[in-house]
């Protein structure tokens, strides 16, 4: 079967890719290699945070684009996909971490309030920091509903004359002008091929020569009981992040949404994995991080989570996405690498790997994304 362009791997980034090439009126086959919907990779879940605010420039920029596709796929798929209540970057008053986000922000036109440590105090006293932090208010940041929004794109892809096979894993392909892709089902044809594996992505793309400098990591999701209900809802704290300040690592966190009376706040790392085997690992220990950063800022919580989920980043050295074309055959294409906070740019990487995959222009400057960047011979093709 002859099909424009095969995508392989249908968590968000593939799936936003297929969307945004069946808009373009093209033949579209999707592949997963699991039984959809399923929890294995980086894109289950109820919620996932949005923010405009961050310190690199060009995020912010591919942000401006997302937030109003994350508005239009709500208004098509009929469903609350993204609540617009904010988002807190928090950090030391006058940072690095605070003024590169506020940089970045100002230089796209970006909608936001900085915070003193005695205003975030008054704006949100259910948190307890030193004096020496504060924040920045992202106006347009907040929630994305991140099961829905996946399946929203996968409906409306296959309303549009998409075809999705799930519990159908890539194998192998022959490349060319036409390349001939095998599965454990059966062959395809297409013209070009996007790659969007998530912590699957060395695995597969060592069929085409390539291994990419990639660590997936177990991150433990805690949701941790509110000791007054209600008092850390939407209405009162937005999504958060603090850089650097949990011996060493970020914290994330968004208010009560997904267990009635329950905070999810995470560290933003973990242990590395093999994602067949994501929790046959030691873990504990970043639950053990948590609880004292919980007793030490969030009075108002039990200082044990009373729910323990997993999910998985596959990160970079560098912490940003790989976009890239295989370096013999421009009609291979792929993305990895999202490092925890790919989700919400789903939209604009979408819109990125198709235009590659139709060797079309691409829409942003993609020099920040390419595997090069990591120096010669990483990800060397053998193929």
């Amino acid at each position: 079967m002859m099909f424009d362009v095969v995508v392989v791997g249908a968590g968000v980034e593939g799936s936003a890719t297929a969307y945004d090439l069946i808009r373009r009126n093209r033949r579209v086959l999707l592949l997963e290699q699991f039984p959809l919907p399923h929890n294995r990779g980086s894109s289950h879940g109820q919620t996932r945070v949005t923010r405009k605010a961050y310190p690199q420039p060009f995020y912010t920029e591919m942000m401006n684009f997302c937030t109003e596709q994350w508005t239009q796929l709500q208004e098509k798929a009929g469903d609350v996909l993204y609540r617009q209540i904010g988002y807190l970057a928090l950090g030391e008053k006058n940072g690095r971490f605070l003024q590169d986000n506020i940089f970045a922000m100002t230089q796209h036109g970006a909608p936001f309030a900085i915070l003193s440590p005695g205003e975030l105090r008054e704006k949100f006293a259910m948190l307890r920091y030193p004096e020496r932090i504060g924040g920045v208010l992202d106006r347009e940041g907040g929630i994305l509903m991140s099961d829905k929004c996946l399946r929203a794109l996968q409906r409306l892809f296959v309303e549009n004359g998409g075809v999705i096979r799930d519990g159908e894993q890539y194998q192998s392909l022959t490349p060319g002008e036409v390349i001939h892709v095998r599965t454990n089902r059966g062959e395809y044809q297409c013209r070009s091929i996007v790659f969007a594996c998530g912590p699957w992505a060395n695995k597969v793309l060592s069929t085409v020569g390539l291994s990419l400098p990639l660590k997936p990591m177990r991150i433990t999701v805690c949701y941790w009981p509110e000791l007054n209900p209600g008092s850390h809802s939407a209405d009162k704290l937005p999504p958060f992040f603090e850089e650097n300040c949990c011996d060493g690592h970020s914290i994330y966190g968004l208010p009560s949404e997904e267990y009635p009376g329950h905070v999810k706040l995470c560290l933003h790392h973990g242990p590395d994995i093999d994602p067949d085997k994501r929790d046959a690992c030691d873990y504990l220990w970043t639950v053990d991080l948590l609880k004292d950063y919980v007793s030490k800022h969030f009075p108002g919580l039990v200082p044990t989570p009373s729910v323990v989920e997993s999910c998985i980043y596959t990160n970079t050295p560098d912490k940003n996405f790989i976009i890239d074309r295989h370096p013999k055959w421009k009609n291979i294409v792929f993305g990895a690498g999202f490092s925890g906070h790919g989700f919400k740019l789903a939209p604009a990487v979408g819109q990125v790997l198709a235009d590659m995959a139709l060797d079309e222009p691409v829409r942003y400057d993609t020099s920040h994304f390419r595997l090069s960047r990591f120096g010669t011979g990483v990800g060397q093709a053998k193929l």
